[in-house]
């Protein structure tokens, strides 16, 4: 996809267009990429926000077809929220990991219980598809087949959708901005796990919800695992000060930040102190959560 006006169909190759979503913003880049996915039988995948603008741009662009399915990476509001009425106009069927908490670790599962709401995007939390799919499943229209693969880090739940040799990948990798992880919604251990299996994928190309498309997918993900190995070391030597609070450490060690992102870095630190109070690396008293104070163990 390249940077272009909301509501322009771009050709991206043979079977396969892209409309922008008029969503931009500082955790949308220049707003979602719903992809379209065939000519007569049409697979959309990641309807984005509910706007009747990029509903009737979704229409548009699949007149000269029927649309048969909805695929959504993940159930935030960016990527899911204009499912419903999508769906309701063309009578397609909506498949997708499960509702918004589905596939939260037990952590997670009681960080959620004990008031910890996510960050960032927003929680589709009225989402649920018709058809739930999981690792491996594949679904097939007139002239094309997508693969279904788990790929939990940002979003329990999460989904990739293989192509051909491209890769529908969500907001696991994009080539302008290293992915949130935002407890309980992210986790930052699933995140590395998913990172090294996609980089050892034998694909072209991953289309990201945000952003351009990576032509170099393994490259960018070494970096992406790279660089959230050196923000754990960063924490881990602020820590070695003694204890922190979150917001102290945020402050350390992203010192440059814009001020308005500093509620997304302060959820990166989270979910790197819940992966290293799991290692058991670092303690949380007096329990693991945002108002913790943090230490070595």
């Amino acid at each position: 996809m390249q940077r272009s006006e909301p509501g322009i169909v771009q050709k991206l190759s043979d079977g396969l267009r892209g409309v922008i979503a008029p969503n931009a913003g500082p955790m949308t880049h220049w707003g979602t990429n719903t992809f379209l996915v065939g000519e007569r039988q049409i697979a959309v995948i990641d309807p984005g926000p509910d706007d009747p603008a990029h509903l009737n741009a979704i229409l548009r662009a699949c007149e000269a077809g029927e649309i048969t399915h909805i695929f959504v990476t993940h159930a935030h509001l960016d990527h899911s929220s204009l499912t419903r009425r999508l769906a309701a106009k063309t009578g397609a069927e909506v498949l997708a990991f499960g509702r918004a908490d589905a596939g939260r670790t037990p952590v997670m599962q009681r960080l959620a219980a004990c008031g910890l709401s996510g960050g960032g995007e927003g929680l589709d939390r009225d989402f649920s598809p018709h058809r739930v799919v999981r690792e491996g499943d594949q679904v097939a229209g007139e002239g094309w087949r997508l693969e279904v693969l788990h790929t939990p880090g940002h979003f329990a739940g999460h989904l990739a959708f293989r192509w051909k040799d491209r890769l529908f990948s969500g907001d696991h990798v994009m080539d302008w901005s290293s992915s949130l992880v935002s407890p309980p919604d992210g986790s930052l251990g699933d995140f590395m796990a998913t990172s090294q299996r996609l980089g050892a994928l034998d694909v072209s190309t991953f289309h990201p919800a945000h952003g351009g498309a990576l032509t170099d997918p393994s490259g960018r993900l070494e970096w992406l695992i790279s660089h959230r190995s050196r923000r754990e070391t960063e924490i881990l030597d602020a820590l070695g000060s003694g204890p922190r609070s979150i917001r102290r450490l945020t402050a350390q060690v992203y010192r440059e930040l814009d001020p308005a992102m500093l509620p997304a870095a302060e959820r990166n630190v989270l979910a790197h102190l819940i992966d290293l109070v799991e290692k058991g690396t670092v303690i949380a008293e007096p329990e693991l959560g945002q108002n913790a104070k943090y230490k070595l163990a």
